[in-house]
């Protein structure tokens, strides 16, 4: 006798508190031909960047694509118009969906919301399915908190004093195995923008605004194109005009740096800008060119600020790129996050923030991130001063610019060198990052910086690089694994003593301990962090 056939949609999870709102039978059935029209596809393209990576550790260089060469130097396309309400985009507040949060970034001041199913939320299945129920109940105005622990509580200021919000699903690796179409795990992509948009397109519509996504970890022209065809498909799908969806693409690899006009073209119709990312753009040159010696090496992570040789070429490159097809040029992330108890530790990171975002508005890009509301009206100071009362920039083309294929590789312009506090400061942000996530958290404040999976990658990635690459520090210590180990067995017993043994048990120190020198350590450079740490993610 036969097994029975596998049934076409499963959702393999325990029943969530008004999940039937967010899985409907319609929207899971346009989750479902997301799958069977587009993941294959997708498996194509991550195939590719396996081919790829493999053709860049025999080389050890990159330059822009000569089969693209026409799209380049073609002056005549645009992307399509900004609609209203992005098209001033000064300032923008990125954190997870969770229901206080989605109270605080609507209510902030900034001018968009990156609303994260990405890099700052842990994909469990409450974070996942919860967090669209989040968004619902804001656009209904149907949401309010009270934080349990002091008795706060939290509402929606008036419809026009609210940010935008910019969903960023998940990237293309990541699978969600709580759902299943045919007896196979849809990618988390699909899930995000799935039901995001089936539930909230015309009712966005109807408020004056539209589905607007962050696209992550994109590495090619053709993965863009698979995120166009998508769009196109969705918007007939529910009957609502081409060119409704707009997506800004995070520029965060170090592949993508080189196909910034193909990217746009691709999207043209539903383009509104890229962004400039920091910490995932260095964990993707790392891993890149992994095989390509002393040169890629890359100091301690925050020795490499946004003016370090390399990185202003990808900057200046981005905004000319994006102003010279009408699009916007989002600059990076201020994680601070600020003390309550230490003004002076304030002072001075204010004075770092002001100075960054300053040199982002002198340097034309049309808005920033922060990632904590008290950072906003210190972001928005710097942009006004440069912008006015015009909403952007984009009429500054910056055709001062001239960056050559090289200079976004030249890691070894800057002049620093990895330290031995380097390497003690990723092992203490990894172990502690991982531990809060692997408890479902996305972002997590560490040492008063908001962190998130992008930082634990580079944190793990730096290890690997280090002790791979022989490197020995100023206290004449060598990079090993040895090394790794003891200093990362110092940092739990750090942890137990500052915060209890009770508390320490009830945590998970020690599978975030294990995981973080798994990653640092093997010989076989994991892909991603999120890969192996999602399969010991419980929910």
């Amino acid at each position: 006798m036969s097994a029975p056939a596998p049934s076409p949609l499963v959702i393999d999870a325990e029943p969530l508190p008004r999940q039937e709102e967010v899985l409907t039978d319609a929207a899971l059935s346009f989750v479902a031909e997301l799958h069977r029209r587009f993941t294959p596809r997708r498996d194509e393209l991550l195939a590719r960047r396996a081919e790829r990576r493999a053709e860049i550790a025999r080389t050890s260089t990159l330059d822009f694509l000569p089969e693209t060469a026409a799209i380049r130097a073609d002056d005549s396309w645009r992307v399509a118009p900004a609609p209203e309400a992005l098209n001033d985009r000064r300032v923008e507040i990125t954190g997870p969906t969770d229901r206080k949060m989605t109270i605080n970034a609507l209510n902030s001041g900034a001018k968009v919301w990156l609303a994260d199913f990405e890099d700052a939320s842990a994909p469990t299945w409450e974070n996942v399915v919860l967090g669209q129920l989040n968004l619902i109940d804001a656009y209904t105005r149907a949401i309010d908190f009270t934080d349990p622990a002091t008795g706060k509580s939290y509402a929606l200021r008036p419809e026009e004093e609210l940010a935008t919000v910019v969903v960023r699903p998940r990237g293309w690796h990541l699978n969600e195995r709580h759902l299943l179409v045919d007896g196979e795990e849809v990618p988390g992509a699909f899930v995000d923008f799935g039901l995001y948009f089936f539930h909230n397109a015309q009712r966005l519509l109807d408020l004056g605004k539209g589905p607007y996504f962050y696209l992550p970890k994109t590495e090619s022209h053709l993965e863009a194109r698979l995120w166009n065809d998508v769009f196109v498909f969705a918007q007939d799908h529910i009957g609502i005009p081409q060119g409704t969806i707009r997506a800004t693409v995070l520029i965060e690899t170090i592949t993508a740096a080189y196909e910034m006009e193909e990217i746009l073209y691709e999207l043209r119709d539903h383009a509104s800008g890229l962004n400039a990312g920091r910490w995932d753009y260095l964990f993707s040159i790392v891993k890149i060119f992994r095989d390509g010696g002393p040169k890629f090496v890359l100091p301690d992570r925050n020795a490499v600020t946004m003016t370090a040789p390399f990185m202003r070429a990808y900057t200046e490159l981005l905004v000319r790129t994006c102003h010279k097809r009408g699009a916007h040029a989002i600059g990076g992330m201020a994680a601070f996050i600020p003390s309550r108890r230490d003004p002076e530790v304030n002072r001075i990171a204010f004075e770092k923030v002001r100075a960054d975002k300053d040199r982002e508005a002198a340097d034309g890009f049309d808005g920033s991130w922060v990632a904590h509301p008290d950072l906003v009206p210190l972001a928005m100071e710097s942009f006004d001063k440069v912008l006015g009362d015009r909403p952007n920039q984009k009429d500054r083309l910056r055709e001062d610019v001239d960056v050559k294929a090289a200079d976004l590789i030249a890691v070894d312009s800057l002049d620093a060198k990895p330290t031995y506090a380097g390497l003690v400061n990723a092992v203490q942000v990894g172990i502690r990052y991982i531990e809060a996530w692997l408890r479902g958290l996305g972002a997590v404040a560490i040492f008063n910086l908001m962190e998130d999976a992008a930082t634990a990658e580079i944190s793990r990635s730096q290890i690997w690089q280090w002790i791979n690459a022989g490197v020995q520090f100023e206290n004449g210590e060598k990079a090993t694994g040895e090394l790794a180990r003891r200093v990362a067995a110092e940092e739990l017993a750090h942890i137990r003593a500052e915060i209890g043994a009770e508390a320490f048990a009830a945590g998970h120190w020690q599978q975030a301990h294990d995981l973080l020198l798994k990653v640092a350590l093997d010989e076989d450079y994991a892909d991603f962090l999120t890969l192996p740490a999602y399969e010991q993610l419980a929910g």
